[in-house]
């Protein structure tokens, strides 16, 4: 009778006949080719301890071929497959273990960029530039992880990003690109031909690159919500897959305890966007359609648009690469910082380099005070908040090249000092904004740092996390991403001339905030600074404890006085000139309790909830011009 290795492939039993483990030899003839091929290449790759507690063909064999479904997809799912996967876990394991320096040979400095000022003159200029270039740019949005470290059980993406309207950040997304595609559309009539419907032809693609854990979720959100006036064949999910765990410095592949049948998996980083961007096929074709401008941005920071219209505007003027959006960082704190590295060998790039590298990299280099403040009362290092603008034709010259692949480090955590043991397992990682690690020296990188206010206000953290955050720091949680979003409406009215109250200080969940007025609008009322400057007067004022709701395009504020809540609706054929005071009760904010479960988790995280005491209320769904002008 033949042996099971008889019944393989001559080539194969050849090859590595010797090398199979038995019990893995005992299994073989359960397998179709395919799957004896991933066995070789398992064996191969030094992972014989997989197949150690395998059990003879009969027992269990359903398992044993879901088993090589798993390898499978882990293969296909990295770039150059799971030996190219062990073959650099080890480099990495080894030089992690060994202590190397990542940075070694190089010697930072201060790279080149665009410091932007708020209403300048150079801010408008570039917020109209980055308008017109809108509609040849392609959005991709990173959205695999779930809200569990906020407090909140369902997909950041769904959270509220603020609660006077309860609009949630994937909502307040969607509508700010529809905006800036109907914008970018108007500034280029001549180019984008007009549909029979008088509609723009142009629609900016979405990108959203979801996981195991948000996937079926953000589908659902989406559909539900009509793709919040979106098309749906506008907006492509992506979906991550995890990769491989490591049991050891060996990289030997680490066994769910619980079943030894399956791998032990954990997500590889929001580089991973890069390859599947590449293998999708979209690249090419977003090129074929004309566009040239790719930008990347994360799921919880309700400021961000603010900042896209003259960012977008610098990449164009500048000519850049890559242009990494940045705010101003004090020095060591919590943020990574944008750095040009030059080697001795020549070489150059820039990068992020993140904040507890930075200090020891300086230190290493010359400086012997490290990572400090300049004369500015910042660092010269730019805080990176890990937006990226990428240029759409040398963005597919370098993926051809790498396949997608983004430069991975790994972080173990030992034992002991010994190094020769994990506490649990590990498994490689990679960032976006590595990408430019493998741009050659002519590559032309930069980045624009705008206001903090502005631009940046992440909601990461939960109650007790955040209550914690020395004083002076930011929260960086759904009280403070919330109040930030009505400080930057109320400061950028205030710069376009509106008198706004002061904030008041007040404590939320043990995070003492500012509070605003709470203003908020549609995208499309006040997409840039100019827009928002020809709807307002001088001659108007909202009070600290006010409420200002703004939910149509032409809606004109001349004379108003608002001591109260005023929530403002019309249709895009309606223009509403608003005169006059306004007062009534308004709206109060009351505080809540996180540990109080009476209560939504979304209330909850934010430490008040919002009680509508009395507003005036003014909808206007018919064309024409109007006057709201209360007696």
């Amino acid at each position: 009778m033949a042996s099971d290795l008889d019944s393989t492939p001559g080539a194969i039993r050849a090859d590595w006949a010797a090398a199979v483990p038995p019990n893995l030899q005992k299994n073989l003839s359960i397998l179709p080719p395919a799957q004896i091929e991933l066995a070789r290449m398992l064996v191969e790759m030094g992972q014989s301890h997989l197949f150690r507690d395998w059990p003879d063909p009969g027992v269990d064999d359903q398992e044993k071929l879901a088993f090589f479904d798993q390898i499978k997809l882990l293969n296909e799912s990295y770039p150059g497959g799971l030996a190219s996967y062990i073959k650099t876990a080890r480099e990495l394991l080894e030089d992690s273990r060994l202590g190397k320096n990542p940075f070694d040979g190089f010697t930072p400095s201060v790279p080149t960029g665009e410091q932007l000022t708020f209403g300048d003159d150079s801010f408008i200029n570039f917020e109209e530039t980055g308008i017109k270039e809108a509609r040849k740019a392609a959005f991709v949005l990173v959205a695999g992880g779930l809200g569990e470290r906020l407090g909140y059980n369902g997909i950041k993406l769904a959270l509220p990003r603020e609660t006077t309207t309860g609009k949630c950040f994937l909502q307040h997304y969607i509508e700010s690109i529809l905006a800036l595609q109907e914008a970018s559309c108007g500034y280029v009539e001549v180019m984008c031909p007009r549909s029979s419907s008088g509609g723009c032809r142009t629609e900016i693609p979405l990108v959203i690159m979801t996981s195991d854990d948000t996937h079926a979720r953000t589908l659902q959100v989406l559909k539900s919500n009509a793709y919040f006036g979106m098309a749906s064949t506008q907006v492509i999910l992506l979906k991550q897959e995890k990769v491989a765990c490591l049991a050891d410095n060996d990289a030997r592949l680490a066994l769910d305890p619980k079943n030894k049948y399956r791998i032990q998996t954990k997500p590889h980083g929001h580089g991973d966007v890069h390859a599947l961007l590449y293998s999708s096929g979209l690249l090419k074709k977003w090129r074929d359609e004309g566009l040239r401008w790719v930008l990347f941005f994360q799921d919880t920071n309700g400021l961000l648009f603010n900042a896209v219209p003259a960012a977008l505007g610098v990449s164009a003027t500048k000519q850049y690469h890559v242009n990494s959006l940045a705010v101003p960082r004090k020095a060591k704190e919590a943020i990574g910082g944008i750095t040009k590295l030059t080697h001795a060998d020549g070489r150059t790039m820039v990068i992020n380099v993140e904040y507890n590298q930075l200090d020891p990299l300086l230190r290493a280099s010359g400086y012997s005070d490290g990572d400090v403040n300049c004369e500015t009362g910042y660092s010269p290092f730019p805080g990176n908040i890990n937006q990226l603008i990428l240029e759409l034709d040398s963005y597919i010259e370098e993926l051809s090249k790498t396949g997608g692949s983004i430069k991975e480090f790994v972080n173990p955590k030992y034992k002991d000092a010994s190094k020769s043991a994990f506490k649990s397992s590990t498994r490689l990682e990679c960032m976006m904004q590595d990408y430019p690690k493998t741009l050659p020296p002519t590559a032309r990188v930069g980045f624009t740092v705008m206001d903090t206010w502005l631009a940046y206000a992440p909601v990461k953290n939960n109650p007790e996390d955040a209550a914690k955050v020395p004083k002076g720091n930011p929260y960086h949680s759904a009280t403070s991403g919330e109040m930030a979003v009505y400080r930057a409406n109320s400061l950028i009215l205030k710069k376009a001339g509106i008198h706004i109250d002061e904030p008041v200080k007040d404590v939320f969940n043990g995070q003492e905030v500012e509070v605003w007025p709470r203003v908020t609008w549609l995208p499309k009322w006040g997409l840039s600074f100019a827009e928002v400057k020809k709807k307002v007067g001088a001659n108007c004022f909202v009070s600290q404890p006010s409420t200002l709701v703004i939910n149509g395009r032409n809606i004109h504020l001349e004379t108003l006085s608002l001591n109260g809540a005023l929530i403002i609706s019309s249709v895009d054929s309606a223009e509403v000139r608003v005169e006059g005071a306004i007062q009534n009760k308004g709206w109060t904010l009351e505080k809540v309790d996180y540990k109080d479960a009476s209560f939504p988790e979304e209330i909850r995280i934010r430490g008040f909830r919002i009680n509508k005491v009395e507003q005036l209320e003014a909808t206007y769904d018919q064309p024409g011009s109007f006057t709201l002008k209360p007696q």
